[in-house]
């Protein structure tokens, strides 16, 4: 997959998804995530998330958390909220609960994030990534998820 094609975003594994955000370049990925593919992009991405979701290293954890992710094309946010309960991840397209920790990050940023391709305790520090609410949960929550590294 050499030749960037923005609809192969939302139409790849995971594995396949982290090696084409690595090989993009951050430009080309905003471009992409600024325009009419963003939402497909941000549903496959969430979407995935029971899937990759380690019920193994979660323990008693039980948490909602809320991933804001800015730049969408009319200027606002994305915000998606994912469940953590009960050993099992569920995922809403609108955010029914309480968050016991907010996160707020760019559309490339994000993308980064859940490809393995960043490191987000690094985004925290440098201001790249904001948290609010339960910053223990934030520093261990890639923890939950099985990342695909391209």
């Amino acid at each position: 997959m050499t030749d960037f094609d923005p609809a192969n975003f939302a139409n790849v594994g995971p594995k396949e998804f982290a090696q084409l955000v690595k090989s993009t370049p951050d430009g080309k990925l905003n471009e992409v995530m600024s325009g009419g593919l963003r939402g497909k992009i941000l549903g496959e991405v969430f979407g995935r998330m029971p899937q990759l979701f380690r019920a193994d290293r979660a323990g008693s954890t039980n948490a909602v958390i809320h991933w804001n992710i800015t730049g969408a094309p009319d200027g606002g946010t994305d915000t998606y909220e994912v469940v953590v309960a009960d050993g099992a991840c569920t995922v809403n397209e609108t955010p029914q609960h309480d968050p016991r920790l907010s996160l707020t990050l760019g559309p490339v940023d994000f993308l980064k994030v859940v490809s393995g391709g960043a490191n987000p305790v690094m985004m925290f520090m440098t201001g790249k990534l904001k948290a609010k609410g339960d910053l223990g949960l934030a520093a261990n929550i890639a923890n939950l998820f099985d990342i695909p590294k391209a």
